[in-house]
């Protein structure tokens, strides 16, 4: 199981850090990603993580969020940082090779 935390609402410039903790090894173990959705929108990957710690990021985000992962905890992280209006969505902790999602949390940019 994935559980997202550290939604909300933000001005644009702001800042957020998103949580995900996933039950077992499940962090520790596999590739980790999150994911963004908006309305109307496909699903589509913002940043990934591997068992190994390299990281890929969308080019809309790149230079601004940042995931790590804390295997203590087997919690995995999106820092989002300058944020805009169009980071607003439904962001999603995923393990791409289990096909794995949490529920989901809402991120909203104001301008």
């Amino acid at each position: 199981q994935l559980v997202e935390s550290g939604g909300g609402l933000v001005q644009a410039g702001g800042s957020l850090r998103l949580s995900c903790a996933a039950s077992g090894q499940l962090a520790t173990t596999y590739n980790m990603a999150w994911a963004r959705q908006t309305p109307g929108e496909q699903r589509d990957l913002v940043a990934i993580i591997t068992s190994g710690g390299d990281t890929t990021y969308a080019d809309s985000v790149k230079g601004r969020f940042t995931i790590s992962r804390e295997n203590a905890k087997n919690t995995v992280y999106l820092e989002m940082n300058n944020l805009k209006p169009e980071d607003t969505g439904v962001y999603f902790c995923n393990i791409p090779s289990r096909g794995t999602w949490g529920q989901g949390i809402q991120v909203t940019v104001s301008s």
